[in-house]
């Protein structure tokens, strides 16, 4: 795959002319909370353009004069409803424009938030996904995982940013690695894994860095005012969106560096602001954060790297690992996404631990969220189910596959380059090598294994004798009945009814060896501080040797090389750290 040139914009009129050119951007809403003020607007939308307020809408003398003579005229006293929305709407003049929202982004913001986190998000997960893109003290290109959760993120980020390094150098040295390549490193993976997603264009979830008017209001207040709209892609939810709410377009304004930046507070310069309206960083409730999102619209990766290079502090602020997520979802579209899962009953991040399921996994690493990790799909029990339909950048192994809680296809076990995302019961890290030839092209006997293999789901090294026949027509050997007859009683003498993979290997594919080598080397990441010795979050290098034969070692008390040995059943690794071996968990 071409990488795209991924670079750190040289000069400021440069970024802001691409962007004025090829970027078109929406406010959208995830929560649309129905309050007085919106109404308002949503009456007056043929006179002004909708607007958020970043504090409580100040009131000029003139304007409190002339509310003054309103009460003490002839039938004056309590405001009429036609007076009232006049009032609001000029106390909105004075607060700055906001582009219209965009009702498909909002719609979309809605139903990606009901996927992800079900009818109500808890706090304390929510916190624990509260964290941006944050490099390693003591490893310059390793990303940190401060808790448990956002590891279905940051472990395929990670994953991406090791391969373009082991893409574009021979001899990798990875403790000189500066500052300024992570950023750009940094940049160019999270560009790969929008790319993935194969949209007609990229919607970037942003936060909005001013204070609004519903984070004015307590929850009391909301309540009053939005009764059960509060939360997203609920009943009264829809209704914000509708005509009497906010003013929403189907298209997309199109974005100026200005308005980009007054969004942003780029550079930070909106958190260095005296005013209490801005807190780039204070701990927002998930309703806050929710409600403070819009979208902007990108036609091409360049033009989306340069902004992530001119906003850097949108992804290492607090909430920077879940506004990608919530950039590759939307960037893939939600009716995609939700075909691709086929069963939404259930959140994709865990109600209780916190963790992404296997489809956002899969929709980081691949670009699509089916929920099934076997090659293409296959029949069970009149279901079709989802797995990977091709062979991906990065590649997946699991502890869970040795338990037999799954199936990991050879579209994940060999990808196109030597890394792999390795899952364990309840936590994601990354295993990587400058070994090339781990990934080369299949052979003809790897082919033949991979097949084989692929009728033998428990992996017992064997078939039953009458599935040869579609073996061999797979394989695009002879598999006339005659034929097939033949070579059943040549495979099984003893006529016991199957068929040894050792017997099959000799017979089709004699004295052919493998292509991946016989001793390389592997290193290996975990985010998590806790999981590294002394807490320093660094990569850990060790020698591998595969032994002559299929049969494995059963090593139940190492979850690492037993993870190893679904990819290699005949493994066996020296971790060179004598005082550390490295942690899955």
């Amino acid at each position: 795959m071409n990488e795209e040139t991924v670079g750190e914009p040289s000069e400021k009129s440069a970024s802001q002319k691409s962007a004025s050119e090829s970027t078109s951007m929406t406010l959208a809403s995830a929560i649309l909370e129905q309050n007085d003020t919106a109404t308002a607007a949503g009456q007056q939308r043929q006179e002004q353009r909708p607007t958020i307020s970043p504090g409580p809408p100040t009131i000029s003398a003139a304007q409190r004069q002339q509310q003054q003579q309103a009460s003490s005229s002839p039938g004056g006293g309590p405001q009429t409803p036609k007076q009232k929305p006049q009032q609001q709407q000029q106390q909105q003049q004075q607060l700055p424009p906001m582009p219209q929202l965009n009702a498909n982004d909002m719609r979309e913001l809605r139903e990606i938030k009901q996927l992800l986190w079900g009818d109500n998000v808890r706090e304390d997960v929510f916190k624990r996904w509260s964290q941006g893109f944050e490099f390693s003290d003591y490893e310059p290109s390793a990303l940190v995982q401060k808790q448990g959760g956002p590891c279905a993120v940051i472990a395929p980020v990670q994953a991406y940013l090791l391969k373009i390094i082991t893409m574009d150098t021979h001899e990798f040295r990875l403790s000189e690695i500066t500052p300024a390549e992570c950023k750009r490193l940094l940049i160019q993976a999270l560009c790969n894994i929008l790319r993935n997603c194969r949209a007609p264009r990229y919607r970037l979830v942003q936060l909005h860095r001013h204070r609004t008017n519903s984070d004015n209001q307590t929850t009391k207040e909301r309540a009053a005012t939005s009764g059960a709209s509060a939360a997203a892609g609920g009943e009264g939810a829809e209704g914000g969106a509708g005509p009497n709410a906010n003013e929403v377009n189907e298209e997309a304004e199109e974005a100026t560096p200005e308005t980009v930046e007054h969004l942003t507070g780029k550079d930070n310069k909106a958190g260095q602001a005296s005013s209490s309206h801005h807190h780039p960083d204070r701990d927002l409730t998930p309703d806050e954060f929710h409600s403070r999102l819009y979208t902007l619209h990108f036609l091409d990766g360049p033009t989306v790297s340069r902004y992530f290079g001119d906003h850097y502090n949108q992804l290492t602020d607090t909430y920077g690992v879940m506004l990608f997520m919530y950039s590759v979802f939307l960037t893939k579209g939600i009716e995609l996404v939700a075909a691709d899962i086929s069963d939404t009953s259930e959140p994709i991040i865990h109600r209780t631990f916190g963790y992404g399921g296997q489809s956002m996994i899969n929709l980081m690493l691949t670009g699509r969220a089916v929920g099934y990790v076997w090659d293409h799909e296959q029949d069970v029990g009149g279901l079709k189910l989802r797995g990977i339909c091709e062979q991906s950048d990065i590649g997946y192994i699991t502890t869970m596959e040795q338990m037999r809680y799954c199936t990991v296809g050879s579209f994940y076990k060999n990808p196109r380059y030597p890394v792999w995302v390795m899952g364990s019961d309840t936590h994601l890290t990354v295993l990587f090598s400058h070994e090339k030839k781990l990934v080369s092209p299949e052979t003809p006997s790897e082919h033949g294994r991979r097949i084989f293999k692929s009728f033998d789901p428990e992996g017992n090294n064997f078939i039953a004798s009458s599935l040869l026949r579609e073996v061999l027509a797979q394989l695009n050997l002879v598999s006339e009945q005659g034929y097939v007859n033949l070579m059943m009683k040549r495979l099984d003498p003893e006529n016991l009814g199957i068929i040894l993979l050792n017997a099959f290997m000799e017979e089709f594919f004699p004295c052919e060896r493998h292509s991946a080598p016989d001793t390389f080397e592997l290193m290996h990441y975990n985010g998590i501080p806790g999981s590294n010795e002394n807490n320093k979050v660094r990569y850990y290098c060790g020698s591998a040797i595969l032994l002559e034969g299929d049969l494995k070692s059963m090593c139940a008390s190492n979850p690492m090389v037993t993870c190893l040995q679904t990819k290699w059943p005949n493994i066996e690794i020296n971790w060179h750290d004598p005082c550390h071996t490295p942690s899955l968990n």
